[in-house]
């Protein structure tokens, strides 16, 4: 059994952890509107004595990406007050700014330690079916069309429950301790805006941290992460000019013909030698009849490459296509840019001394360094800032033995891993604060 006092504080207080992710899952909101999950956060934060700055404070307006309209933002915040939000919080978060950075100082001795987690959830209609747990416990997603398919509830829990461990237990740490709570994760479109506000330009050590990932390491824990992807999400139109199909047909300007030879011809980018490189079209979207030559049509697409340089490659190949398509049936483009990261980072002398603590705590199957996972995260942003400045950090999975794949209507963690994620994550942070400069 480990003798470490977080691995006792977090079986101590499963129940409770438990209990917090489960009402996060029962309230999924997305990037941006996430008002409740937001304003409960730092009631808890404020109640354990952190300092806390919300809002603008923290999330640069100019870089933020992807951010829904002001109506679809209202009325976030009214569902919010209604599902028991402290009015204060939603107003400080006002529209569209639900970052927030909870600091705790203890003197200027030591370095200051930094853990970042994303609190938004999914476009996923959760399943409904009597085998997924949520179903069957009571706490499947009460909003449509919305879901911690990702598993940021489990997130935001370790998170506080982080920072509930290292509030009471103070004594013997030094320098400071900073919690960053990102929006918008999903789309990569929050954590640019968090650097820009110069968050982390402070930080000696950064932290992040993600549950699920890949089934075959669950119960495991992997102290980098080699295998996140540069990335690009856009949002393109085409405007045309409509016409009768049959009776005038030479007057048209075939939006949908655009849109179709673009995404045709994206697929045929000529893939990168200096590692992966790929390019998907999401969503199609045009036409209002069988005999309207169609005036609009609408793509999302996603480039990513192993680098930064594969992925502006692939990129500026894709902004050509889509010009070049637009210009065949004598379309407008409009490309819009919705999220972005770079690849992701680490520092790898910080991953080993990670494995060190990870493997003395005893509770996981294995502790190897590094986990070659697929996919793009924006916390790159935080690791390429705090690196660049001269600190160090690294990105961390916690396996689980997750249901279904992330992203998947029946996506659920198992909880043991969350508990497990909360006694690591209090001596990782705890271990770093005990030292002085």
């Amino acid at each position: 059994m480990s003798t470490y006092k977080s691995v006792a504080f977090a079986n101590d207080n499963r129940e409770k952890f438990i209990a917090m992710r489960r009402d996060l899952h029962q309230y999924p909101e997305p990037g941006w509107l996430e008002y409740r999950t937001a304003a409960m956060a730092a009631d808890r934060l404020t109640e354990l004595g952190y300092d806390l700055k919300v809002g603008k404070e923290v999330v640069k307006a100019e870089s933020r990406m992807g951010v829904p309209d002001e109506a679809v933002m209202k009325a976030a915040m009214d569902r919010a007050l209604q599902e028991g939000a402290n009015p204060k919080w939603v107003e400080a978060m006002g529209y569209g700014f639900t970052g927030m950075v909870a600091t705790l100082h203890f003197d200027d001795e030591g370095p200051t330690v930094a853990f970042r987690a994303d609190i938004d959830s999914n476009d996923v209609m959760e399943s409904t079916a009597d085998d997924h747990l949520p179903v069957k416990e009571g706490f499947v997603s009460l909003h449509e069309k919305a879901m911690h398919a990702c598993g940021h509830d489990a997130h935001l829990t370790m998170a506080l429950g982080l920072a509930e461990y290292i509030a009471t237990h103070k004594e013997g740490l030094h320098g400071t301790f900073k919690l960053i709570l990102q929006p918008a994760e999903e789309g990569v479109r929050g954590a640019k805006s968090m650097v820009d506000a110069g968050v982390v330009d402070d930080v000696d050590i950064f932290f992040g941290m993600h549950i699920g990932i890949n089934k075959n390491i669950a119960g495991c824990l992997a102290c980098l992460n080699n295998g996140f992807l540069a990335t690009t999400k856009l949002d393109v139109t085409f405007k045309g000019y409509s016409s009768h199909a049959g009776g005038s047909p030479e007057l048209g300007k075939n939006s949908l013909l655009a849109a179709c030879t673009a995404a045709l011809n994206l697929q045929a980018i000529s893939r990168h030698s200096k590692g992966n490189s790929c390019i998907n079209v999401g969503v199609l979207e045009s036409g209002t009849g069988r005999n309207v030559i169609p005036d609009r049509a609408y793509l999302q697409i996603e480039t990513r490459g192993a680098t930064g340089e594969v992925n502006d490659y692939i990129c500026k190949r894709a902004y050509e296509v889509l010009n070049g398509a637009a210009a065949m049936y004598e379309n407008e483009v409009d490309i819009k840019e919705m999220g972005s990261a770079p690849a992701c980072i680490n520092s790898e002398d910080l991953a080993k001394e990670v494995q060190v603590i990870a493997k003395d705590l005893g509770i996981f199957k294995d502790v190897p360094l590094a986990n070659e996972g697929g996919g793009s995260e924006d916390c790159a942003y935080f690791l390429e800032r705090v690196i660049g400045h001269g600190g160090r950090g690294t990105y961390m999975i916690l396996g689980s033995d997750i249901a279904a794949p992330h992203h998947n209507p029946k996506f659920n963690i198992d909880e043991k891993d969350m508990i497990n994620g909360i006694a690591f994550t209090g001596a990782l942070i705890e271990s770093y604060l005990q030292g002085k400069k």
